[in-house]
């Protein structure tokens, strides 16, 4: 059995460079194809589309912003590099998640109010809320589109697994709106499995989908397809629970979201149930069940109380957990070695968030 020790040290001894490289590789084989469907959509739409990757300004001049960095094109060429997939069945499944992924973030904006994203006004707020909806519905058929274009007879069988990624992606959703209306202890409090079922959801299920769809595309054997669908599942809930951590801790610099967010929001993030989870926290909980507004000194009071009750070690410990399982499950079936280092270096990557 992998233990958590040694895939961490495996996962931090791959060369610093190596998930840079990795992304870069794969952002620029799937540039060309995603900018083709993006230039499909009507032009106004089209405009919204490319400013929410960071390609033009409002108006549509080319931007100087940097764009995401591009994990779920990564998995996508990669999952399908393992199992033996060609690389144009990666390509397209890359299009496709990351279409999907873009009209997620952009409902999840207005959902959350969120008023800017990587240093820059969402799109809600550069174009209104209902050119945004707009924006994401039309991506969101355009990822569709994407994929019942691709040749080869695998074809629904890549649209049913991209549909059931969604609605998955869709009740997670659901499950963290309506966590925002529980109480905070007591028997109707949130817990920590219910946490990680949403986490999978509404995180891990684009992640495995980006890991096991070019496969699917290309016929790869079941086992191959369920490992890196599981891998990548797993690696979404790691990466939710690292980004809750940021959401606290991390730098705004660095993350380009304002500190504090979640705890302004009152979200009910990893590291916030596990610090309510531990004995004496009643403070903690006081400050959270507050009806006035929190501001900047209890913010930071309350993520004092939260890593003096353990929630920032647990996180930390749950997020390692889960790149155990992910490392489990490439080891799992035969896959291509290259490829299967480079998921391995994404994993580096992830792990390398925590500061």
């Amino acid at each position: 059995m992998t233990t958590r020790s040694s895939v961490l040290s495996s996962a931090l001894s791959s060369p610093a460079g190596a998930a840079p490289h990795v992304l870069d590789r794969c952002r620029e084989l799937v540039r060309p194809a995603l900018e083709e469907a993006v230039a499909r959509l009507h032009p106004w739409v089209g405009e919204m589309a490319a400013y929410s990757f960071g390609w033009c300004e409002v108006g549509g001049a080319p931007a100087a912003a940097a764009g995401g960095k591009g994990l779920r094109q990564a998995l996508a060429v990669l999952g399908a590099e393992a199992s033996g997939a060609p690389v144009r069945s990666g390509v397209a499944a890359a299009v496709a998640v990351e279409l999907v992924h873009t009209f997620s973030l952009l409902h999840d904006d207005i959902m959350d109010g969120d008023p800017t994203r990587r240093r820059r006004p969402t799109v809600w707020k550069a174009y209104g809320t209902g050119p945004a909806v707009l924006a994401g519905d039309a991506l969101f058929a355009l990822a569709v589109e994407t994929l019942a274009g691709t040749p080869g007879g695998q074809v629904p069988a890549a649209i049913r697994h991209l549909s059931t990624a969604l609605n998955d992606l869709v009740r997670g959703q659901a499950d963290d709106l309506l966590f925002e209306t529980r109480p905070w202890t007591g028997p109707d409090a949130v817990r920590p499995d219910e946490y990680r079922a949403m986490a999978e959801h509404k995180t891990g299920a684009l992640l495995g989908c980006a890991a096991a769809l070019g496969a699917v595309l290309a016929g790869a054997q079941p086992a191959a397809i369920t490992a890196l669908d599981r891998a990548g599942r797993h690696l979404g809930v790691a990466f939710q629970v690292i980004d809750d951590i940021l959401g606290v801790w991390g730098d705004p610099a660095v993350t380009g979201k304002p500190v504090h967010a979640d705890l302004r929001r009152r979200k009910k993030t990893f590291p916030v149930l596990a610090a309510l989870a531990a004995p004496g926290t009643q403070r903690l909980a006081l400050l959270l069940d507050s009806p006035e507004p929190l501001d900047d000194t209890v913010v930071r009071r309350a993520a004092v109380l939260i890593e003096e009750a353990g929630g920032r070690a647990a996180a930390l410990a749950e997020a390692h957990r889960h790149i155990a399982a992910v490392d489990a499950c490439l080891d799992s079936v035969p896959l291509e070695p290259a490829a299967a280092d480079g998921l391995r270096a994404l994993l580096s990557f992830l792990l390398r968030r925590e500061s």
